[in-house]
């Protein structure tokens, strides 16, 4: 710890009033000691980081904290609030005036992340708190936070990770029952902090309550696995987790208290009242909830859940779509459209014949895109209700296949497989069958349930309409395919990979299953679009390099290749440090290139590859001229923009835009803190 913390990296007196200025009051000294490469780059992590979940604590801490790949080395930063200057980092009880900023490499071993863990269950030690509160030099609370100064490594409580000694309360000391005994996972997203945290209170909730706990810490460092007997002989679970428990069907039959990691730290006794008065009912869950499902936020209603769902099984589908239409794409680069129609490769494959290779590669990738539609109704069903509700997916999605429902037919059969495990699992059941619910029976009824639905009562209806939507594409001509190109472009552009730009592409290539004239229109409109952002960012940063930072201008040298190559996050850098001219400059430019490929009849038959399956698309040169459109017209508006913006004056507060003050200096514009 020595080694991540000197006096160099704490400031007694910190004086920001906002969260982002004490990250970037204590990164800068971090930046001046080598410690982390890029500020902007690294305070955008830091950003990103807290946008998922709030770092403040009760007591007055906050720990900002991160992986980057511009940070070096393992480092640690600490400052103390001056008077008046409490910054809010979301705890509930109000303001912090200790802040932690943990900066860990992309990179970071599991030693380094051993100690930063080992930090964070020391923050739960009041008398460390107090010693931190009192420190009166830099290095003095440099040495407290290393564990070099005295009384700074005072033993703490037995680390939660091994069965706590049990003291029963007063009215239970001549019980003769053996103690309380509870399991716990906690986990967080980074699995640097909170992780680690919500284990020691717990644990030393548990000694207090005379509660026997064992505590599987699912954090960055590793973690070791609950023991089976541990499992087999608690009485209670607690999660408390942002992230999903792996494995959790172990715990299946067992009073369960799920909640998110920072309530294991704020209210560690209560949860185990809960976990305890669970047991005493016999009120037992076979599937403890994901966190959507736990979710109480306002935010978190029917139609967020949804769109989770849906992109679940549409995160999990892409990478079929991108390896089974390459290699169909090769394989008509290689041996001509002809190729669709080669025997099989297992009877008639010749070694020294290209045709061979190329029908090898077209069957290949023929395989892969058969997957699409199980894939796609599978994991929306366990996004919905988790592994037990995969095999009802998959099975939903092959008889959508079946009866020719399709992209459509695979949607719906995932939303119906995963209810109708939601809906099994509220049943209770008795406890004989509790262990095998997630392996056979919820399984075997959700399956039997979906392939009946699906045959017998939606799939024909959805397979009319599937047929339907086909038929209309097929006839796409004139205004109703350009009005289709603005559209798609327009979703492409808005979120740069997220839900709509991943709608707009799932409709794509669900036209790809059964290709005909206007649903390689329709790919090659989603495609061109998708890579006008990130090319408009690299052209602008090449322009007009003057109005952006630094980092923007090595970011827009990287997205040169993202655009070309149809990935469309590359622009996310830009858009995030300066959302309200970026976003709107790239849907103008989506909907442009949008409107002119579909104007020009451009057909595409690969789900991805940008430029590089130029040679599989329909009349390329006029394909490249909407794209070259779309890109001019985006990095033309952002560049007015951000020129009218420099002309007023207007700074925000990360600095993300500023008039050039003289010759010399260096125009601070960019990524917001």
């Amino acid at each position: 710890m020595s080694e991540m913390i000197t006096p160099d990296l704490v400031d007694l007196g910190l004086s920001a009033d906002s969260k982002e200025g004490a990250a970037r009051a204590l990164a800068e000294r971090m930046v001046a000691l080598g410690r982390v490469t890029d500020l902007d780059g690294f305070l955008a992590d830091v950003a990103a980081r807290e946008a998922q979940m709030p770092t403040g604590l009760e007591g007055g801490i906050g720990i900002p904290h991160c992986r980057s790949a511009h940070v070096s080395a393992p480092t640690l930063a600490f400052g103390r609030a001056a008077a008046g200057a409490e910054v809010d980092f979301g705890a509930p009880d109000g303001p912090a005036d200790l802040v932690f900023l943990i900066a860990a490499p992309a990179g970071a071993d599991d030693a380094h992340l051993s100690i930063l863990s080992s930090l964070a269950r020391r923050l739960m030690r009041p008398d460390f708190v107090a010693a931190l509160r009192g420190a009166a030099t830099p290095a003095e609370a440099a040495a407290l936070v290393a564990g070099d100064a005295p009384g700074a490594a005072r033993p703490a409580a037995p680390r939660p990770s091994t069965p706590q000694p049990a003291t029963p309360p007063p009215d239970e000391a001549e019980a003769p029952h053996r103690p309380f005994k509870v399991v716990a996972i906690t986990s967080c997203p980074t699995g640097i902090a909170h992780t680690y945290m919500a284990a020691e209170a717990l644990g030393r909730a548990a000694a207090e309550a005379g509660i026997e706990i064992t505590v599987e810490t699912q954090g960055s460092a590793g973690f070791t696995r609950l023991a089976a007997q541990a499992v087999a002989e608690a009485d209670a679970v607690v999660f408390a987790h942002d992230v999903p428990v792996r494995d959790r069907a172990r715990f299946a039959g067992k009073p369960t208290v799920d909640v998110g990691v920072k309530a294991g730290i704020n209210r560690p006794a209560e949860l185990l009242a809960e976990a305890r008065d669970k047991a005493a009912r016999g009120e037992v869950e076979t599937h403890a909830p994901t966190p959507v499902e736990r979710s109480g936020k306002s935010e978190d209603g029917y139609g967020a859940r949804l769109r989770t769902w849906l992109m679940s099984g549409v995160s999990y589908m892409v990478p079929f779509v991108a390896a089974g239409g390459l290699l169909i794409a090769l394989a008509f680069a290689i041996g001509g459209y002809e190729i669709n129609n080669a025997p099989s490769v297992a009877e008639h494959f010749v070694w020294t014949e290209a045709a061979s290779w190329a029908a090898l590669l077209f069957q290949t990738g023929g395989l892969a895109f058969g997957f699409l539609v199980p894939v796609l109704a599978g994991y929306i069903a366990y996004g919905m209700a988790d592994r037990p509700g995969l095999v009802p997916g998959f099975v939903g999605g092959a008889v959508a296949l079946t009866i020719n429902a399709g992209f459509l037919g695979g949607l719906i059969a995932g939303l119906i497989a995963g209810a109708t495990v939601l809906a099994v699992q509220k049943v209770n059941v008795p406890a004989a069958l509790r262990g095998i619910m997630p392996v056979v029976v919820l399984p075997l009824i959700g399956s039997a349930v979906t392939a009946f639905l699906m045959f017998l009562v939606v799939g024909k209806p959805v397979a009319s309409l599937q047929q339907a939507l086909t038929d209309w594409l097929s006839g796409l001509s004139g205004a109703n395919a350009i009005i289709l190109g603005v559209i798609l472009g327009l979703m492409m552009c808005f979120d740069l990979g997220g839900p709509l730009n991943k709608v707009a592409y799932a409709f794509a290539i669900g036209g790809l299953a059964t290709p005909n004239e206007g649903s390689l229109k329709v790919m090659a409109a989603v495609m061109a679009a998708g890579m006008v952002p990130p090319l408009a960012m690299a052209l602008a940063t090449t322009v007009r390099g003057r109005l952006f930072s630094r980092t923007e201008r090595e970011n827009g040298k990287a997205a040169w290749f993202l655009g070309a190559s149809f990935i469309s996050e590359g622009a996310i850098p830009f858009a995030a440090a300066d959302p309200l001219r970026v976003i709107p400059a790239s849907m103008v430019g989506g909907a442009v290139t949008g409107a002119l490929s579909m104007a020009f009849e451009c057909t595409l038959r690969a789900p991805h590859g940008g430029i590089f399956v130029i040679p599989l698309i329909g009349n390329p040169l006029l394909y490249l001229v909407a794209i070259a459109a779309g890109t001019a017209t985006t990095a033309g508006l952002v560049i007015l923009l951000k020129g009218m913006r420099e002309r007023s004056g207007q700074v925000s507060e990360s600095g993300s835009a500023q008039a050039e003050p003289a010759p010399a200096a260096e125009p601070r514009v960019g990524a917001a803190a």
